[in-house]
């Protein structure tokens, strides 16, 4: 039996503008097992970002209840929440999010850096993770001198070499062609199937969203009964 990762319950999210409240999430409830592959989706401004930002700790409710590996997030503090984000969440962006001035191999090791790992360990886990993604012969290179689709292959070894619980992908392949694209989504699989890794996924294409487990729809801030299991 596969255990729940994410426990949502009854959550609601609203944003303040000058005097007027804006809803964005109402009453939402939602489970996520460990080792599931959740794509999100919706129009743009249904809530699929907030949500995830949510469940990956960025972000807290208003009200219900939201707990992620075990841990009611919206309890801590905000050092206690950076240290669990540091330690569950690994981010996967659109744009890809890299320091410019840093390598590729340098990039992936940033998040290391905030741990006790030894150099030697951190280069051990940068590495192994740059193999991964099948970068191995571009650690060297700058963000500038790698295509779109490398740029988010070392955003994903960036999110992955922490050993996170879970990654949350925002439109992973919205900056892609659709070549590099269907690599990215290739790799997300494999992350998946083979390493038993837990993803959620914001985006508008159908085609990314059919590597999913299943869809989950977004609209005007309320989620969708049905659930869209894909074979």
């Amino acid at each position: 039996m596969t255990n729940p990762i994410v426990e949502i319950r009854n959550l609601s999210k609203s944003y303040r503008r000058g005097d007027q409240i804006i809803p964005v999430l109402t009453d939402i409830s939602l489970t996520i097992d460990e080792g599931d592959f959740l794509a999100l989706m919706g129009p743009s401004g249904s809530g699929k970002s907030t949500l995830m930002n949510l469940i990956a700790g960025i972000d807290t409710p208003d009200s219900g209840s939201i707990r992620v590996a075990g841990v009611d997030i919206a309890a801590l503090s905000e050092s206690a929440l950076a240290a669990w984000r540091a330690n569950h969440i690994g981010f996967v962006f659109q744009f890809y999010n890299l320091m410019p001035v840093l390598t590729a191999y340098e990039n992936v090791e940033l998040p290391l850096l905030l741990t006790a790992l030894s150099r030697r360990e951190r280069k051990e886990r940068a590495e192994l993770v740059l193999d991964l993604v099948g970068l191995t012969d571009r650690m060297d290179h700058y963000p500038s001198q790698l295509s779109g689709g490398q740029q988010q292959r070392v955003a994903i070894a960036r999110a992955l070499v922490a050993d996170p619980t879970m990654i949350v992908a925002d439109e992973p392949t919205g900056d892609l062609d659709r070549v590099s694209a269907e690599e990215i989504l290739a790799l997300a699989e494999r992350l998946n199937m083979e390493l038993g890794k837990t993803i959620i996924m914001v985006t508008h294409d159908q085609r990314a969203a059919a590597k999913a487990h299943c869809i989950r729809h977004l609209d005007k801030g309320v989620l969708d009964e049905v659930v869209e299991t894909m074979d």
